[in-house]
């Protein structure tokens, strides 16, 4: 009996997939506006920099808690249904944020708007593998790597032309008829994929994900203000409590997993391809990441520039990644995924070695090149590990591939932010020799550090590429997990 992906791929079929690539740019785009708005926020608002920064931080928290979950809820709900619990989550949660009288109400619809965030980029990432045809996946997949890795760079750019001319409530208005009319279309349109199949929930592996890579991500968010000395508690609490729920919750699932029951099937990781893959995933999300939130602070506070430059600054960047996706895309269909992916780790690696030699005197086009240049590292990075992770697993556990890549983005995302937001601080402070005392000089010394230690990360990466092959070519519907 053929798979879905070996049936005829039609109009219908790619309706889906374009309202699922647009719906998913819409809510990862939202993931990062947050940044650039912090300083209006606090006056509007009349909060302190440390709460403001939890309309991030509770966004990646609840990213963290509810991804994992999303390979149990697309192998037990329907396409179309989940889809529209998704986007009436991230449109309800958009319209909550608008409206919001206050910073608690906020901070709420930023934690739903996380909720249908959470599901989209997986149900996006699985339906691709079940509805497209092998030999046109890496053309899709390089929209997908348009999604997770211009989307947060565009964040910041138009959260900056927003609040140039506009009140921080236009970031969420903005985007909110864009979110509807998706919402609105998937209801008609959207096709359901894939088989379903029905399993008890385990309450326990949901709790023990919540402890797992909520505490993770939240200790790793800590890390970045505890240098500051703002913390609420040590870093160290919510990281350990973290691990140890980690442990047990591998434990559980591969306990639960030869029955089928598992929350998040591990049996993803017998395929060499994919783990690799993994592994590079997580090294290229937290140079991402880690660039996104030390860009605009060396941009500002070192170079002087104000908001609305340093959003126009990352957009170039952001739209070479977009020119590139399905260029790349194609280079994987026609030649492999090594052909891009070793390429582009190595261009990452230069980016991130070339931000360390940053200086308070840098000129700002050396700074908009060199983010170029990593940008179209990045770009030929993520495509290829798209089409390589997800390739080479079988059909069944297509979703919890996606779901686990998707969790380590976030949590590599937040550990990249952490790390970068840290090595700056306790070099900037050592350098000026007190935290009152540290001026542009000084943070300069620190940002080239971090960027240096970014650039030691990605070639270990590059090292981990060559090591990377494509997955064989399916002529049978798997029906047991294998290694490749």
């Amino acid at each position: 009996m053929p798979t879905t992906s070996e049936r005829e791929f039609g109009p219908r079929e790619r309706l889906a997939i374009w309202l699922l690539l647009i719906s998913a740019f819409v809510v990862i785009l939202n993931e990062t506006v947050m940044g650039v708005a912090l300083p209006k926020l606090m006056i509007d608002l009349g909060i302190t920099a440390a709460a403001g920064q939890w309309l991030t931080t509770a966004f990646l928290l609840t990213m963290s808690v509810v991804i994992p979950i999303t390979g149990m809820l697309i192998q037990r709900v329907q396409t179309r249904p989940l889809f529209i619990i998704a986007m009436s989550l991230f449109s309800a949660g958009t319209l909550i944020a608008a409206i919001a009288p206050g910073f608690e109400v906020l901070l709420v619809g930023r934690v739903v708007q996380a909720c249908g965030t959470a599901i989209m980029m997986p149900l996006l990432m699985t339906t691709v593998v079940t509805l497209v045809p092998e030999h046109q996946r890496g053309r899709l997949m390089g929209r997908i790597a348009i999604v997770i890795s211009v989307a947060p760079a565009l964040g910041p750019t138009l959260s900056g032309l927003i609040l140039q001319v506009l009140t921080w409530r236009w970031l969420f208005l903005a985007v909110l008829p864009i979110a509807v009319i998706a919402l609105v279309l998937g209801m008609i349109r959207m096709p359901n994929v894939g088989v379903q199949r029905k399993a008890r929930i385990d309450l326990v592996s949901v709790l023990l994900s919540v402890l797992a890579f909520g505490g993770l991500v939240y200790g790793l968010s800590l890390i970045g203000e505890s240098a500051n000395g703002h913390a609420p508690m040590p870093p160290w609490v919510p990281t350990v409590v973290g691990a140890l729920a980690l442990a047990l919750f591998v434990w559980r699932q591969t306990r639960l997993q030869r029955e089928d029951r598992a929350l998040l099937d591990l049996r993803t990781f017998r395929s060499r391809p994919f783990t690799l893959s993994v592994i590079l995933f997580a090294f290229s999300a937290m140079a991402l990441f880690g660039s996104l939130i030390l860009l605009p602070i060396y941009m500002q506070n070192v170079l002087g520039h104000d908001t609305l430059e340093t959003g126009l600054l990352l957009l170039p960047g952001g739209l070479l990644m977009g020119l590139m996706g399905p260029i790349v895309g194609r280079i994987v269909d026609s030649r492999g995924a090594r052909a891009a992916l070793i390429p582009g780790t190595i261009i990452t690696a230069l980016a991130l070695w070339s931000m360390g030699l940053f200086t308070d005197t840098t000129s700002i086009w050396q700074v908009l090149a060199t983010h170029l240049l990593l940008s179209l590292g990045l770009s030929g990075v993520f495509t290829p590990l798209f089409a390589v992770s997800l390739g080479s697993l079988p059909p069944q556990l297509a979703s919890h591939g996606s779901a686990v890549i998707s969790t380590v983005q976030q949590v590599a995302g937040a550990a990249g932010t952490a790390l970068f937001v840290t090595v700056m601080t306790i070099v900037s402070t050592a350098v000026a020799g007190s935290p009152d005392a540290v001026d542009p000089h000084a943070l300069a010394a620190g940002t080239r550090t971090a960027f240096l230690i970014g650039g030691l990360a990605a070639t270990v990466g590059v090292v981990v590429a060559f090591f990377v092959r494509d997955p064989a070519p399916r002529t049978t519907e798997a029906g047991a997990v294998s290694g490749h």
